[in-house]
């Protein structure tokens, strides 16, 4: 008899308690989660390293600070706000321009100053935050997505997800925003993933909302065969923000931005599992061959961006 659940292990499909117990809880150590989870102190670690972030515009941290938000959002017409320990693009707002008394999001809705203030205040109580814990809101550059990804992503900012173990980027993904997304690259939100071929760098099938499709409902732009720029430097940068860390499982955000090029986004601990039906490949084969490989903490970057490109095909 067929048992799906056979076939999917087979396929090296891993689930949450493989993922939880044989790699996070194995791999990554927890005294280093802060390093994640605070994005305040991402930026300032990966700045450290020479790695290139978005711009820290400011940072919210009292009540007494929000109340006092339109002196310091005066000098930026477009800009972000998220919250410090937020995960999964809750709690983010995309401000895209003014108009005279009003914010302009992403996707085109008004936001009033008090509609702000509301927001940034329940950021700080902790509205969004991993563990319900008073937070500080970041005020962070807009990116201005590299106009080779518009001809896919019309609206907002697309992302490319790499998820490293020991070093070794092992799976990745670009995730598109739509307008039911709002303009956000998450994809429990209405975004679209397309699983990346990590030899070549070009795109495979996406998947919206489980589905498999093939064209962005927005742009009508065939997804696959895309080729991402430069994309032996986003799996180098992926495998740096590994070592920045020390965390042996890991997610990694980037973005393209016209003017500065690759910008890590984020770093994430406990990367989702969707990544393995956009690719329609699972993880496990991949992070099984990585640990069969003796040293690969201590073998240089080539040689672990070299094995990389060889679990393309696993």
């Amino acid at each position: 008899m067929f048992s799906p659940w056979r076939a999917l292990k087979q396929a090296g499909v891993i689930g949450l308690n493989a993922r939880n117990g044989r790699y996070i809880l194995e791999y990554n150590d927890r005294r280093r989660y802060p390093l994640v989870d605070d994005k305040i102190r991402t930026k300032g670690l990966l700045s450290e390293r020479g790695i290139a972030v978005p711009e820290l515009l400011d940072v919210i941290r009292t009540q007494y600070e929000a109340g006092h938000l339109h002196s310091r959002l005066a000098r930026w017409e477009q800009f972000v706000i998220k919250p410090a320990s937020g995960s999964g693009g809750d709690g983010i707002v995309v401000i895209a321009g003014q108009r005279r008394d009003y914010w302009i999001t992403a996707s085109g809705r008004l936001l009033t100053l008090e509609d702000l203030q509301f927001h940034v205040s329940g950021i700080l109580n902790g509205l969004y935050s991993l563990a319900g814990q008073p937070d500080a809101a970041l005020i962070e550059a807009l990116v201005h997505t590299d106009p080779i990804l518009r001809t896919l992503a019309p609206e907002g900012v697309p992302d490319i997800r790499v998820v490293v173990f020991r070093g070794v980027p092992v799976m990745a993904m670009i995730r598109l925003p739509t307008r039911r997304s709002g303009g956000r690259a998450n994809l429990h939100q209405g975004a679209i993933g397309a699983g990346i071929h990590l030899a070549t760098g070009e795109t495979l099938q996406a998947v919206m909302d489980q589905r498999v499709i093939d064209h962005h409902p927005d742009s009508d732009a065939l997804i696959s065969g895309f080729r991402i720029p430069d994309w032996d430097q986003l799996l180098e940068l992926s495998a740096q923000c590994q070592e920045a860390v020390g965390l042996g499982y890991l997610g990694v955000d980037i973005v393209l931005d016209v003017r500065r090029g690759p910008l890590v986004l984020e770093l994430n601990a406990r990367p989702g599992l969707a990544i393995q039906i956009a690719n329609r490949a699972g993880l496990g084969r991949r992070l099984e061959a990585v640990e069969r490989q003796p040293d690969l903490e201590s073998a240089d970057l080539a040689t672990r961006l070299a094995w990389s490109r060889e679990l393309a095909d696993l």
